[in-house]
């Protein structure tokens, strides 16, 4: 029976990770948190994974607040960088497996067309330096490692865009949102489907992958998408970025190319609207 540690057990990812794990009988997969193995104590990393033996680690925990990062750098830093090399390094000596999750804030968001995995990385913000550091972590530490880039990235769990457009759809007559930012928004649950068919897998292809939903959207337009399949009654106003200023900068365009994760893993990359609608009507 395989063993699969995930960290970040109870964010959106591992939520959905969780479901999709439970009901299996050939998996034994455990579900850690801050609680159980905290990442910004990184000489207790190595020890903390040890007590679970995990022939694979699926690693979604990470610091994620954005704007806090900017001033939180050093606790950032920790958490997406340093025990990130730390679990590496745990795989490397214990000959463990290791997917990894990153994000497209490695990225500046100059670009014009979507982004490969050989795309140059200037993050703009903390978060987004702290996280490509803790890629190069990995891959200094554990080449065989697979570590996958993501964005936008919502669910049934935990706190996101989604959720927060109905909401507010619901408490004002009017919002604003943001129209020039360029992506394409992630179901978590595909990611989580996305790895576990990686794991499940005979061929295990080190590397460098990217995966979002299919589509070309910008924030407004998802928004407008989640106000329709809700059939919620409130004007969005769209505004450019420098209408709404936050303390870290986002990169204007994001979009992914998964090109590289279809072809190696024969992956299904679901369009976005069509997941954006199987999880409203799961909410």
């Amino acid at each position: 029976m395989k063993k699969i540690l995930v960290t970040g057990g109870s964010g959106q990812l591992g939520s959905e990770l969780r479901d999709l794990y439970q009901g299996r009988e050939d998996v034994e997969a455990f579900f850690v948190d801050r609680e159980e193995l905290a990442l910004d104590d990184i000489d207790g990393i190595i020890e903390g994974i040890y007590n679970y033996s995990p022939d694979i680690i699926i690693h979604c925990g990470a610091y994620t607040a954005v704007d806090k990062a900017e001033t939180n750098g050093e606790i950032a830093d920790k958490v997406n960088h340093l025990a990130s090399g730390e679990i590496a390094k745990y795989c490397a000596q214990y000959g463990a497996k290791l997917l990894a999750i990153s994000t497209d804030y490695v990225f500046d968001g100059n670009s014009s067309t979507p982004l490969d995995e050989n795309a140059t990385v200037n993050p703009i913000n903390v978060y987004g330096e702290t996280k490509l550091k803790g890629e190069q972590a990995i891959q200094a530490n554990l080449p065989d490692a697979i570590i996958i880039r993501t964005a936008w990235v919502y669910s049934a769990y935990g706190h996101n865009f989604v959720k927060t457009m109905i909401r507010l759809m619901g408490e004002h007559d009017e919002i604003s949102v943001i129209a020039d930012q360029i992506g394409s928004p992630t179901y978590a649950l595909d990611l989580a489907k996305a790895i576990e068919s990686i794991i499940d897998g005979q061929n295990w292809m080190s590397g460098i992958y990217h995966f979002s939903n299919e589509g070309e959207v910008s924030w407004f337009d998802f928004a407008v998408a989640i106000k329709e399949f809700k059939n919620l009654d409130c004007i969005i106003n769209a505004i450019p970025t420098s209408d709404y200023p936050t303390q870290a900068k986002r990169p204007k365009f994001s979009l992914l190319d998964k090109t590289k994760i279809r072809m190696n893993f024969g992956v299904e990359v679901p369009f976005w609207k069509n997941s954006l609608k199987k999880m409203l009507t799961k909410v």
